[in-house]
């Protein structure tokens, strides 16, 4: 599986606190293996078409969409500000 990261996710990233890096990463890893694990509670976002989400902590998400063979990280945040 093909992970891309968009610009604006790029930035968001840089902002996170260093602890939500950690824990980003590790669910990276899982999501590799099965963007379908239970561990990351994946759901599709209705207001968004073909867009999907996955959890980092209970606040903390990663919006996803596919494309072709490849995955688009687009956004990464807290939950109260990442879906505006």
């Amino acid at each position: 599986m093909i992970i891309r990261k968009t610009k604006d996710f790029s930035k968001e990233f840089k902002k996170l606190p260093l602890h939500i890096k950690r824990l980003f990463q590790k669910q990276e890893v899982i999501f590799v293996k099965n963007w379908l694990d239970s561990r990351l509670h994946t759901k599709r976002i209705k207001e968004l078409p073909g867009s999907y989400s996955f959890r980092i902590t209970r606040r903390y998400r990663v919006l996803f969409y596919f494309r072709n063979k490849e995955v688009i990280f687009f956004s990464i945040g807290h939950r109260k500000d990442i879906y505006r």
